[in-house]
């Protein structure tokens, strides 16, 4: 058996992570340690390679995921690291969270005393502070009022609250409008911090820097930059330009199949959306929407073939896709092509093609199914 099915692949770049996280570093002010997100199976980039050198090669030693499971998958990855989930987790669960000594992310006051109540051993955490975002997180008035809150909380026995953090909305929007609205967030965050502190509780740390804010507006009191869509190379928002040195991570190949030549009036794919107008050379590539690469593609995407782009023709089906190849008369079955990536002089990124179906990057590295083998290359 080969190493792995050559029909559609993911190569991910480890020593393309390992610059990127150099380009974060410097970009942050000495009082600020990167928390990689390695969230979503790292973004689609698969966690424990990901977590390993990030952890072993990069130094790093604070992680956020989304729920218990991927932090208990992380702790077995990085056995030293500090693990935060930034998502819920069901209080029946506590005890999982102190035996994995992972940090859990308080939503509520409520939700903090039910972790509290079912608890078999301490329950680190960090609690949420909703400055905006509307998503979860404790939500006062006055940034004093949030630290009466907090200060109650604090002293809830078997919970160690070890610091607080919010999450920005439109950090990666440079319009007037919004640099106030996150202006107003990083300053309740820090108003509140502070009135907590001269209430006597001083808490070992506040975050508050997501990718976009590491990027746009970097602050030293965030003790962490949660470094998540920058550590793989790509766009917060694709309207701004990302730090020069921060280069994509994955790359997306697949191969043709079958080269025909077909004459006008013929059909390509369901639904007979496409019809050629001309002759044409048409090749079939091994991809579909189950492999991740996104049905709403049909008839706009863009796929590198010899270094030249060939425009999709017909709907996108569930394992392949057809491409017009009548301008690179060189193709043939068995060329590895690009979806994702450099070819020659060309290149196609993620970010580029979520624009193409009016998504985000995320999405298209996130939604790159299991099926799709990840080889690591450095």
């Amino acid at each position: 058996m080969k190493p792995y099915l050559k029909r559609a692949w993911a190569e991910v770049s480890l020593g393309t992570l390992r610059r990127n996280i150099e380009v974060i570093r410097g970009l942050n002010s000495p009082e600020t340690e990167i928390m990689a997100v390695v969230k979503a199976d790292a973004y689609g980039h698969g966690d424990e390679h990901i977590v390993r050198t990030l952890a072993e090669d990069c130094g790093i030693r604070c992680f956020a995921v989304s729920n218990l499971d991927e932090a208990i998958a992380v702790r077995g990855f990085a056995p030293n690291a500090e693990i935060l989930i930034l998502g819920y987790t069901p209080p029946e669960y506590a005890h999982e969270i102190s035996q994995y000594n992972i940090i859990q992310g308080v939503v509520s006051g409520e939700y903090a005393r039910a972790l509290a109540a079912a608890r078999q051993g301490v329950i680190r955490c960090h609690i949420a502070i909703d400055t905006g975002m509307g998503r979860i997180g404790l939500k006062h008035g006055t940034p004093r009022e949030c630290a009466e809150e907090l200060k109650e909380l604090c002293g809830i026995e078997g919970l160690s609250v070890e610091g607080i953090f919010t999450h920005f909305a439109v950090a990666d929007s440079d319009s007037p409008d919004n640099i106030s609205y996150t202006d107003r967030q990083q300053q309740f965050i820090t108003d509140t911090y502070d009135a907590l502190a001269e209430m006597g509780v001083k808490l070992p740390c506040m975050h508050f820097m997501n990718s976009a804010a590491t990027c746009y507006r970097n602050s030293p009191r965030s003790c962490f930059s949660r470094a998540g869509i920058i550590m793989y190379g790509l766009h917060p928002d694709i309207s701004l330009d990302i730090p020069a040195g921060l280069e994509p991570v994955m790359e997306l190949k697949a191969v043709i199949s079958h080269v025909k030549t077909v004459q006008p009036g013929d059909c390509i794919s369901y639904g007979r959306t496409f019809s050629a107008d001309r002759e044409m050379r048409i090749a079939t590539v091994t991809i579909g929407y189950a492999d991740g690469y996104s049905r709403l593609l049909s008839g706009k995407g863009e796929i590198l073939v010899r270094g030249k782009r060939c425009r999709i023709v017909g709907r996108v089906c569930m394992d392949q896709l057809m491409i017009d190849v009548s301008d690179v008369p060189a193709a043939r079955a068995g060329d590895i092509v690009t979806l994702i990536g450099r070819d020659g002089d060309d290149c196609i990124t993620a970010d580029e093609l979520a624009s193409v179906y009016g998504t985000i990057g995320y999405e298209v590295v996130c939604g790159i199914s299991k099926r799709v083998p990840r080889i690591y290359v450095d």
